[in-house]
């Protein structure tokens, strides 16, 4: 499979020290903030509005927001909870759902995709953005020691989500393609080439960076202290309560991995299973439906991590669950594939 290959390659080239971690940051910069936008653009621009299908976008949302609503309803309103309801639907719609879609569909496949990408983070971040607030402020009003997190006035939260989403690399040329589109506009070939030459360097290269990045998390190196052989009667003591500590540690240790295993569940496979199920009750098939199940199946997206670091929860959940989505999906993603087949 050529993804896998790339993603394969992208953890060989980190391994062997051909990219370091700098010049890896410089290169996800250069394809998220050069090559996307131009993919993104030329892709949408040569879009035919009338025939897009919007029933597939609301599929997608609908199973998402009946997902994060769940999440939040079984573990209770608040910040930890919709920390974990955002994590269980937030997918990697752009460094990894771009160059997988357009290596499995090509560009009638992607012009589905960079319509739901148009408006997923504004959707999904801005309903997490409110429902954060609110849990923020119950909390608050209940006692509870929330930490150093101002109080935002809710609204003005909203404002600044719906900013963020829309003066983005990714929305921007997607809008901008689907105006030139509307106008029936073109660029002058010899501005047109250009862009769709760095739009093609596009996948190749953020798959090969979703290895690199696999890599550096997994070869991540941990600072420890080393152990005293001789001790005193105080220092055996000190030392009887650190095992009591481990011990706590480790039965904590046991249920971060608990709620990591699940929520790499929950994205990587019931995610796109219920899309593609409910899908095939309401009507919508075909190529449509197989790119909304594939969105669903990405991994967990790194803007979940950052909320959980804005609002102080769940960070070291949200963070290995990111690392362990992405890892898991180069197993996961060829299942919902076959999965999704077998039915159709």
């Amino acid at each position: 499979m050529p993804v896998a290959l790339l993603i394969s390659l992208g953890f060989w080239v980190a391994k062997l020290r051909v990219v370091t971690e700098l010049g890896a940051n410089d290169l996800t910069r250069l394809t998220f903030n050069v090559l996307a936008p131009s993919l993104l653009f030329h892709t949408m621009s040569e879009v035919h509005l009338e025939e897009l299908n919007i029933q597939p976008i609301l599929l997608y949302f609908f199973v998402a927001l009946s997902i994060f609503s769940l999440v939040i309803a079984l573990l209770g309103f608040s910040r930890r909870s919709t920390v974990l309801g955002l994590a269980s639907t937030y997918s990697n719609t752009t460094m990894i759902g771009v160059p997988l879609i357009g290596l499995v569909y090509g560009a009638p496949g992607l012009v589905y995709l960079f319509t739901l990408i148009s408006v997923h983070a504004i959707i999904l971040l801005t309903t997490a953005t409110v429902v954060l607030e609110l849990s923020l402020l119950r909390e608050q009003a209940s006692g509870l020691n929330v930490g150093d997190i101002d109080s935002l006035n809710t609204w003005s939260t909203v404002a600044k989500a719906l900013r963020n989403a829309t003066l983005h690399p990714v929305p921007l040329p997607i809008i901008g393609g689907i105006i030139f589109s509307y106008f029936g506009w073109h660029l002058p070939q010899l501005i047109e080439q250009p862009i769709v030459w760095v739009g093609l360097a596009f996948s190749p290269l953020a798959l090969m960076l979703v290895g690199i990045s696999l890599y550096m998390s997994t070869n991540a190196k941990e600072t420890g202290s080393g152990v005293n052989v001789g001790v005193s009667d105080s220092q055996a003591s000190a030392a009887l309560d650190a095992v009591m500590v481990n011990r706590l540690n480790a039965t904590h240790t046991q249920s971060r991995w608990r709620v990591v295993g699940t929520l790499t569940f929950v994205k990587n496979i019931a995610n796109p299973i219920i899309v593609l199920c409910i899908g095939h009750w309401v009507g919508v098939q075909g190529l449509a439906l197989s790119v909304m199940v594939l969105a669903a199946s990405m991994p967990i997206g790194a803007n979940v991590f950052l909320f959980a670091q804005r609002y102080r929860v769940s960070q070291s959940e949200i963070t290995i669950a990111v690392s362990v989505s992405t890892a898991a999906a180069m197993g996961t993603v060829p299942f919902v594939m076959w999965f999704a087949k077998s039915m159709n």
